[in-house]
């Protein structure tokens, strides 16, 4: 069956419309290595994408050595292509069958992804299997009951789709729970992505995200005039960045 991800289109526009200012990656690495007691960590993320943050923990996380999963080839030849780096591996593999021996990871990340698993019980029994004991997974994502994207303010549907697509925090911690993982922490944190509305506004004409796809071109296009009629009001004062917030859910491997 074709994932929405295979789309060679979206991929592209994921890529492009994704982007984050360095100094706000450079926060969420630091966050994310704060996780990490190993030096030289290795590490594995699930659901890699285009190689974003794969690349950038490959940067500034000493040592580091990153094997970045996707099941989307599509995704990996833009990773490949825009975010290559020494220490990174990009294979082809799912949440559910990871590529890698038992217990050959300190770290585990899975990014924006965990609403798009469909067997999340067995991802979860897959990050058991590929981190040591005493290992870290973390978990970046919004639950359910803390939808508050910018994007629902001028699609406000998508909060709608979004609260069937994505799991609550319950039901993520109660999936990694069961398989020996002990609940360490659930923090919020948030960077910005866009210098201004209407940067925010140039980034999702291209449709980046996986949500738009829910969205008739209609739906789209309004919602998109919402999003340029505010950009325009704000360019009258001074510019705000736009921020976006993530639940990060961290686990230790028992």
């Amino acid at each position: 069956m074709r994932r929405v991800y295979d789309d060679e289109r979206l991929a592209g526009a994921y890529e492009r419309g994704n982007e984050m200012p360095e100094g706000s990656l450079r926060a969420w690495v630091a966050l994310i290595a704060s996780y990490v007691q190993q030096l030289s960590p290795s590490i594995v993320e699930i659901g890699s994408g285009t190689g974003i943050f794969s690349a950038a923990m490959a940067r500034w996380i000493e040592g580091s050595e990153v094997v970045a999963v996707d099941a989307s080839e599509a995704m990996l030849a833009e990773a490949r292509q825009h975010h290559s780096h020494p220490a990174v591996r990009y294979l082809s593999g799912e949440a559910e069958a990871v590529p890698a021996a038992a217990g050959a990871f300190d770290l585990a990340l899975m990014s924006r992804v965990i609403h798009h698993i469909p067997d999340r019980a067995r991802a979860a029994r897959e990050l058991a299997r590929v981190l040591r004991v005493g290992g870290t997974a973390i978990i970046r994502t919004t639950f359910r009951e803390r939808l508050d994207a910018v994007v629902y303010d001028y699609w406000p549907q998508l909060r709608v789709i979004d609260e069937r697509r994505f799991p609550g925090e319950e039901e993520v911690v109660a999936d990694l729970v069961s398989v020996g993982f002990t609940l360490e922490e659930v923090t919020s944190f948030a960077q910005p992505v866009a210098a201004s509305l209407a940067e925010y506004h140039a980034r999702l004409i291209s449709r980046p995200q996986s949500k738009f796809t829910h969205l008739t071109d209609v739906e789209f296009h309004r919602g998109l005039v919402r999003l340029e009629t505010a950009a325009r009001s704000a360019a009258l004062d001074e510019p705000l960045p736009v921020l976006e917030r993530y639940d990060v859910a961290v686990f230790s491997r028992s």
